[in-house]
């Protein structure tokens, strides 16, 4: 009973908190100062800029504008602390600097208000680079209590839910997001200078192909028709290399159909880029030099560090076959399996689970997953998957069975997936039929027959080597971040029930 009570108890605080705050602001409307109606605050510098450079600034005006995070009060004086994108500083407010009506306002504002600070940069005398305010301007009023008042912003649903409490409280999580920010420029930086060309591609489609996935569905109402979500960026790129654009690509949302957990969100973000008169070879060189940039000029290391684990992206890349990597993990060697019944006696007796529509390449591929996907820590390029699991990808000409392809993998997650593109119209269509009765038995995930993409493989696409990365798992390993909720901004959340 003494717990409720206590709860209940800080209930009441609280909502008195919030109810002085409202009459602040309902005060300060009555005399004509309603913080709401300034349209804005010029400001010099921000805080971090003033400590790097000091020794220029030392005594020179200055203006900040930031988040009062702390006020300690002291009679005629006071400190508070602004933060602001780059960090925080703390202020001295006298009333003999600021007058004194405007000494008697600041000692009213409330942790979390905006304001905005001019003065002179000094230090104290305990030696913290501060500003001696001149003039404080109170910029927009806070009328809410910022968490840590209480309980501090731990609760991680709370912290996904609300992400702007959560910047302002954890200082990390706002330098993980500026990290991603700088992660894409990067990234554009390197492959503008490559001679790529960035396009945009619909993300309502009426045939979501290009990936193993299930689509959201929607409907037109103009048009009547029902339409769905791409789950990839493929086949619209591959139309632009036929019509000429040599290396194209695109960096953008792709939306599954599929469970939550720490590496997936339904909708995520996804490059994909396509290079004519190339093949998977080259696919793997630009991974490579792709990623040792984007660690340089990011971190200023190519050695990442995850989770306690040192990954170095300075070396070169393992190449690995698929077969190689199961017979070196799971011991089952598939250059000595002919035939399907043989891989399903395989299967059985290690354990793995198939289905009865898989076929020897499938359960080749439910093997790697099982037994050797988990051992990949430093980069590794896992190469010629079967064909069965493969339907946009050109055959080895010296073994029909598999195909020109690869998975980039690093902390046991796949990074990364190129192809040597299937530019066969004839055989696309084959693939593409293969993949429908995939569809009829029952496999949700299996592509459709897209005729207009068909149409332009027969007008005619050059040899090309084309790969897709996903852009939350590199900024999770980048950012030693452990979930994918932790690099997006604004991850899908069950809807609270009110």
């Amino acid at each position: 009973m003494g717990e409720q009570k206590n709860g209940n108890t800080q209930e009441q605080d609280v909502k008195q908190l919030l109810k002085v705050r409202r009459e602040k602001l309902a005060a300060l409307q009555e005399c004509g100062m309603d913080p709401f109606q300034i349209t804005k605050f010029a400001v010099s510098h921000h805080s971090q800029e003033i400590k790097d450079d000091f020794e220029t600034l030392e005594g020179k005006t200055v203006t900040v504008a930031g988040r009062m995070m702390s006020k300690r009060v002291m009679g005629k004086a006071s400190f508070c602390n602004v933060q602001d994108l780059k960090g925080n500083i703390q202020s001295y407010v006298a009333r003999d600097s600021v007058g004194e009506d405007s000494y008697k306002d600041f000692k009213k504002y409330d942790i979390g208000d905006i304001v905005g600070i001019e003065g002179e940069a000094f230090r104290t005398k305990t030696g913290e680079i501060s500003i001696h305010a001149a003039r404080i301007t109170l910029l927009s009023k806070s009328l809410q209590i910022l968490p840590e008042k209480y309980h501090g912003l731990t609760n991680t649903d709370l912290r996904y839910r609300q992400r702007y409490t959560d910047l302002i409280m954890n200082p990390e999580v706002k330098d993980t997001f500026i990290k991603r920010s700088r992660i894409i420029s990067e990234i554009r930086r390197y492959l503008d200078g490559e001679g790529f060309m960035e396009v945009e591609t619909p993300m309502l489609v009426a045939n979501a192909g290009g990936a193993a996935a299930r689509p959201f569905e929607t409907h037109f109402n103009a048009l009547d028709e029902d339409l769905k979500l791409r789950i990839s960026l493929e086949l619209y790129l591959k139309r632009l290399i036929v019509g000429g654009l040599e290396r194209v690509y695109e960096i953008g949302r792709v939306f599954r159909n599929e469970g939550l957990d720490t590496r997936h969100n339904p909708e995520f973000t996804l490059m994909e880029l396509y290079q004519a008169y190339t093949d998977y070879y080259g696919m793997m060189d630009l991974t490579e030099n792709l990623y040792r940039h984007v660690a340089q000029a990011v971190l200023g290391t190519t050695k990442i560090v995850y989770n306690g684990v040192e990954m170095d992206l300075g070396k070169p890349f393992e190449r690995i076959t698929m077969v190689e990597a199961v017979k070196k993990y799971a011991g089952v060697d598939f250059d000595k399996i002919s035939s399907t019944e043989e891989a399903r006696a395989a299967a059985k007796e290690k354990g793995v689970e198939f289905e009865e529509r898989h076929k020897k390449g499938d359960i080749l591929s439910l093997f790697f997953e099982e037994f050797a996907e988990a051992h990949l820590i430093q980069p590794t390029f896992v190469m010629d998957h079967p064909i069965e699991i493969s339907p946009l990808t050109k055959k080895k000409p010296d073994n029909p069975d598999y195909v020109e392809r690869f998975e980039f993998f690093m902390n046991g997650w796949e990074m990364a997936n190129a192809y040597s593109e299937l530019n066969d119209p004839i055989d696309q269509r084959e693939r593409f039929k293969a993949q429908e009765e995939l569809l009829a038995q029952g496999d949700e995930e299996a592509n459709t027959t897209d005729e207009d993409f068909l149409n332009a493989l027969e007008i005619g696409m050059p040899p090309t080597g084309g790969i897709g990365f996903g852009i939350d798992r590199m900024c999770m390993l980048l950012t030693d971040s452990a979930a994918i909720r932790d690099v997006l901004l604004f991850p899908t959340m069950k809807s609270i029930e009110r």
